[in-house]
């Protein structure tokens, strides 16, 4: 096979999984995984707060769920299924096997599974970041 013709090959099977990821407001990467479920990929200095915000963006604006929805993390910090070499949490619609956590102190938490916020309390992380209006 020619070079060119395997190169245009290549790109066109690669596309449409890149065209799948989603850029959220405060521009973390956001990668469907199946169903409801999703990561959010960490970038360098982001917390909790950017990640929830990230999820909840997605939520509303890709999967459509009601500001009511919850937001559950079904898998904790840790390594991306969707970015090899990065650091992501997985967030869903549905809980998907986490016992939810009820406690305020543990809904905000990003390293715990089962903790979960409302989308319209995600999103509303998202308000007063740094350069969040130049975006």
């Amino acid at each position: 096979m020619s070079r060119p013709l395997f190169t245009l090959i290549a790109l066109a099977v690669a596309t449409p999984a890149l065209a799948q990821d989603f850029t959220a407001e405060n521009r973390l990467s956001v990668a469907p995984t199946s169903g409801d479920a999703f990561e959010v990929i960490e970038a360098q200095g982001a917390g909790a707060r950017e990640l929830w915000c990230a999820a909840g963006d997605y939520a509303r604006d890709q999967l459509n769920a009601a500001n009511s929805a919850r937001l559950y993390v079904v898998a904790p910090r840790g390594d991306s299924q969707t970015a090899p070499g990065r650091k992501a949490v997985a967030f869903a619609l549905t809980p998907q096997g986490a016992t939810p956590r009820t406690a305020v102190v543990l809904g905000f938490s990003t390293y715990n599974a089962g903790s979960n916020l409302s989308v319209a309390h995600a999103v509303s992380l998202c308000g007063g970041m740094l350069g969040r209006d130049e975006m």
